[in-house]
Parts: structure tokens; sequence; C-alpha cells
């Protein structure tokens, strides 16, 4: 018994010479697979692409609307002194239509029809205006007794009598008018708050709307009910839906945009969320949290920040939006798989199927926030005959905002993005080009990429003239030291103002036995502060002036003449000389000028000893600059 017992046992552990042996390593899971959109570089294509804007034009005031008519090619602006601009797609560019003083005061809606023949504005001065498109005709004067809001068309391409909401800004009515002064119907009972949004799906035939509580409704354009008896929605109840997600959030929206096919929108609100639904099952398919503390908390992600100087200025620009009222949107492109929508780092593009921001436009584009967006995709309509006249008109050759140079660029697709921006009077176009050096041609030689369309006021006229005639620039100036001489070359051309102001400070003494304030070794020498502390100095206007930003000039090297500031547009008298390349102040501080010779100079100033504040221990002082 023992020995069989024992053979036993040793059959049992013989079967395995290195003893029992471990587990099992458990099955890997699954790698989860990354969706992807079918033919999305295709899709991209058909998107602007480049990082910097490549045109922008004037208003008098603050621009607070754009629309790109569909179909028709129109674009459409507003300001806040109630004026409306038409302007038409060319083959590459805008070109000006027609102005008009629509309003006494500011604009609150601005809507255009799905078939882009129709647009209606709305206004703080009781007024409704109703135009043709293609006419860029106003065809219609509504004096209305409240104060309308936002605005949407609610009819579908070819109605004989075409209808438009809009919505009360002081109680929850939303109004139906046609052509007569009359409304013909009031919606008073869907809504518990003044409306705040307004959208119309033209592939359902309905419309949807927003409140100030955060209220999202559907209702069709025709029974102005919810729709029913018909596959429009897949829910009977709203609570089978996200659609109180912004009540739940304390927010509301300010602005909707539903998709071409009509399958989803998108809300953007108040608490700076993009959020991305299905229309009929009314659920949220994305949520992008776009606010000033996402930022905030991405600066401390290096692959992420930005310079915290540049982001200190952008950040004080978010809080002054959030104060605001101004509205910002998010759009989607024709494929209605993308969508864009501005934010403090410039204008994102997402693909919504990969839930992944696929481009950054703009984002170097410091000086600007961005707010709403309208978009232009595909080959522009251009009646040959009507481009014949333009350039008959001009009297140009060729003007690349007026025409196409070729068949081949007339037949060529020109994605252009429209947008407007935080307290500026312009509008901007981004496409897929980059700005050119010195664009335009003519009268409009040398005016860089911001057009300057409208008349200067009076002052502005009186500062042009006085500047003109005093103005005399210099290409070399030589920086006498006591250190020694510092030759500068300087770019008058590219940047006349900056060239000018010193100059001008040059030959009147401005600079003479100023010291050099501030010197950091492998970074820069700074001077042309009369205080001698950095906080002194203006410019020969007076006060201080805007930036000269040149694509050209930038911080890519040592000893760089730039101006210094305190933020956009803050430029006086002070001026710096770089040790190292500077990348990160591009598009922060204008650079008119370079160092040609006495570059051991620089680097002898550079070499000083400095006290904590960075002051040289024993003061460095310009002699006089004179000017060649």
């Amino acid at each position: 018994m023992t020995d069989k017992s024992l053979h036993d046992r040793g059959d049992a552990v013989s079967s395995d010479d290195n003893g029992p042996m471990p587990l099992p390593m458990p099955a890997q899971p699954t790698k989860k697979k990354h969706k992807k959109l079918p033919f999305e570089s295709a899709y991209l294509a058909n998107l602007p692409s480049a990082a910097m804007y490549e045109r922008s034009f004037m208003h008098r005031t603050i621009v607070s609307h754009v629309l790109v008519a569909p179909e028709t090619h129109f674009i459409i602006t507003a300001s806040v002194d109630g004026h409306v601009k038409f302007w038409k797609k060319m083959a590459r560019g805008i070109e000006f239509v027609k102005h008009y003083k629509a309003h006494l005061q500011e604009i609150h809606g601005l809507a255009v029809s799905v078939d882009g023949l129709r647009l209606c504005s709305t206004s703080a001065d009781r007024s409704i205006k109703l135009y043709d498109v293609l006419a860029f005709d106003m065809v219609n004067m509504l004096t209305v007794t409240f104060t309308p809001g936002e605005c949407s068309w609610i009819s579908s391409k070819g109605a004989i009598e075409p209808k438009v909401a809009v919505a009360d800004r002081n109680s929850p009515a939303v109004k139906i008018y046609t052509t007569a002064n009359e409304p013909v119907h009031i919606i008073g009972q869907l809504h518990a708050a003044p409306v705040t949004a307004l959208a119309f799906n033209a592939v359902t035939n309905c419309a949807i709307s927003a409140d100030q509580k955060g209220i999202i409704e559907y209702w069709d354009a025709d029974s102005y009910k919810f729709p029913t008896g018909r596959k429009v929605t897949k829910f009977r109840f709203k609570g089978e839906t996200d659609l109180y997600e912004l009540a739940k959030g304390k927010t509301h929206a300010t602005a909707i945009d539903v998709s071409p096919d009509g399958k989803s929108f998108v809300a953007t609100a108040k608490d700076k969320q993009i959020r991305v639904f299905r229309f009929d099952t009314g659920k949220m398919r994305r949520k992008y949290d776009e606010s000033l503390a996402v930022f905030e908390d991405a600066q401390a992600d290096d692959t992420l920040h930005l310079d915290a100087i540049d982001f200190g200025r952008r950040a004080a620009v978010e809080r002054e939006l959030v104060d605001s009222d101004v509205v910002s949107n998010c759009i989607f492109d024709e494929s209605g798989y993308f969508i864009l929508y501005a934010t403090l780092a410039g204008i994102k593009v997402v693909n919504v199927e990969t839930n992944k921001v696929v481009k950054v436009l703009g984002k170097v584009e410091s000086s600007d926030r961005f707010l709403r967006l309208s978009l232009f995709q595909g080959k522009p309509k251009v009646n040959t005959q009507y481009e014949k006249h333009l350039k008959v008109a001009s009297g140009l050759k060729h003007e690349a905002e007026v025409m196409s140079d070729s068949i081949n660029e007339r037949d060529s697709i020109d994605p252009t993005l429209f947008c407007t921006s935080f307290k500026r009077n312009r509008f901007f176009l981004f496409s897929s080009r980059e700005p050119k050096d010195d664009e335009g041609e003519g009268n409009n030689a040398g005016t860089g990429r911001d057009v300057f369309n409208e008349k200067p006021t009076l002052e502005e006229a009186q500062v042009a003239t006085e500047s003109s005639a005093s103005k005399m620039l210099g290409e070399t100036a030589v920086m006498h030291t006591t250190m020694g001489d510092i030759t500068l070359k300087l770019f008058g051309k590219e940047c006349p103002r900056t060239v000018e102001n010193f100059c001008t400070h040059a030959r009147n003494g401005y600079y003479d036995d100023l010291i050099f304030h501030r010197v950091i070794k492998n970074f820069m020498v700074q001077t042309g502060d009369p205080l001698g502390d950095g906080t002194g100095g203006e410019s020969i206007w007076g006060g201080e002036f805007e930036d000269e930003f040149h694509r050209n000039l930038r911080h890519d090297r040592p000893y760089t003449l730039s101006m210094a500031n305190a933020g956009p547009g803050t430029n006086g008298s002070q001026f710096f000389i770089t040790t190292v390349p500077t990348p990160w102040l591009d598009n922060k501080h204008t650079v008119f000028g370079r160092v040609e010779h006495g570059k051991d100079t620089v680097s002898s100033i550079e070499n000083a000893r400095v006290d904590k504040s960075d002051k040289p221990l024993t003061d460095i002082k310009i002699i006089n600059i004179d000017i060649f």
C-alpha cells in the first residue's frame, strides 16, 4: 500500500519536473478600435486650412453678425449701429455690393432663408426689415409694438409665402410674420421665459427654440405644435431626452445650428459649453467644455499651454466676454460631420464622428477673440458679365478680390470662413491661403490684409493729414551708446507708423541720455523709457498706437529690433533688441528693424552686471541716435 501510494504520488509530481505551474495569464482585453470617418481627407479639403486670416473688411462700428446665404452665395454683415452690408462671394475673396442704414439702433437678429433668397433683420428700434437677397433690396419694413430679438425663417425652399419667426426679448412669445404688419400667429404658451435662440430644421419642417431657463422645444412650422403623426421624433415625452440638459446646468442657449441633413443640431450655451444633440431622439451626442477654467488647467500641460503673457491677455478678454451679452455660435459644415466654433485659443474644427479636433484656425491671431462664424463651401457662382463689369469699373487688369484671372481658378472651390471678433469693427475671412506680403493693386496696393473700405472719421483724417505732412522715414539708424555704436536697418515699408515714431523721436532728441533700464542675459536689452523704470514713454502722436505685425518679420533670430508694449495696441516709445531667437514674441511685439553692425556692443550691454530688477548696476546710456 505504501509503495503504491508513493508510486502514484511520484507519477503525480513527475508529470512536471518544474513543479506546479502558475495560473494562466488572463486574456488581454481587446483594444478599443478608434472610430474613423471614411473620406475624412476629402471633407477636410473642403474646409479652410490657413492658420491666419487672409483678409478683413470694415464697418464703421463693431460688427455683430455675419451670414452666408446658401445657394445665392451672398454674405451679409451687420454692425451695432444698425447698418447692414451685402457682399458677393467671388472666385477668390468677396466684393462689396450694397450698404443699408437699416436700423436706428442695435441689430438683435439677422437670419437668411434656407434657399438664400430672403433676409430678415430685427432691432432695438422695434422694427423688422425684410430683404430680397438676389436683388439686395429692402422689400418690407414692419413696425412692431414689442422689442424683437432673435429671428429665423421657418419655410422650406420654394414657399409661396415664406414665414419668419421673431422672438420677443421681454416675453416668452414667438410671433410669426409674412409680409403683413400684424403676425399671422403668436406662440405664447410654449415657453415660460424669453426665447434666446431659434433655428429651423428644413428636412423635418420643424423649428427649435430655446429660452432663458434653458428649456429647448420642438414645434412644427405649420401647426406651431409639437410634431406628431409623422416620423420626425422618436420620443413622446421630453423626459426621455436630454433636452433638459441646459436647464439642469442652470444655463441657456445663445445660438442653435442644424446640420444640413437635419439629423443633428448644436447648441452654444452661456456656460461656454458646446452640446451636440440628435434631433430625432433628443439625446446629447457630444459636449465640449470651452470655458476659461479648462484653458487654465491646460496651462499646466507643456504640450497645450500658451505663453504666460499671451494667455494672461486672452484670459482677461475672456472674463470680459463672460460678463457681456455678446453671442458666439457653433456651426456645421456641409457634410454634417464637422463643427466649427471659436474659443480663447482660436477657431476649432471638430470631427463629431471621431470626437477629435482636426484643425485650429487663427490661434496665432492673439489680438482677436473670434465670435460668430458662417461658412462658405463649394464653387462660387459668379456671373461672367458681372465679373467683366467689375473689371472695367475697377480699371485694373487683375484684382484678386474682384475676379479670377483664369478659368481654372473660377472652377476651383474656395472654402471660406467668415467671422466676427470681440469689440472689432471688422469681419475676417479664413481661406486655404495664407495672407500675402503685399496684397492688392492700384488703389489697394500696400493695404495688406486689412482692407480700409470705410472712409475715415474727421478726427482720423486730421491725424492722417498731420502725420503724412511730417512723415520722414529713415532706412538706417546709428545708435551711439556709452558702450559703442549700433547700426540698425529699419523696415519702414512694412511698419511705417512704428518706424516713423522711432525716427521722429530720434530726430527730436527724445532718446538722448536715456538708459538701458532692463537687461536680461540670453534674452534682450531694453531702452526708450524717459522715466528709466519701464513705465514711461509715449508715441509722437501722444499716448499709444497700434501694432504692425508682418508675416515676414519674425523674432526668428537674434539682434532683432522690436517694440515693447503692455498688450495689443499699446506701443509708445520703448523698444528692445533681442540677443537670441524669441519666436514666442511673434504677433505680440512689432518687429521694425535688425542690427547690421555693432552686435558686439549689444553683447557687451547684455553681459553687464544687473540688480534684482534686471537694471544694470552702472548706467548704460544712449548718447543720441542718427537717422539716415
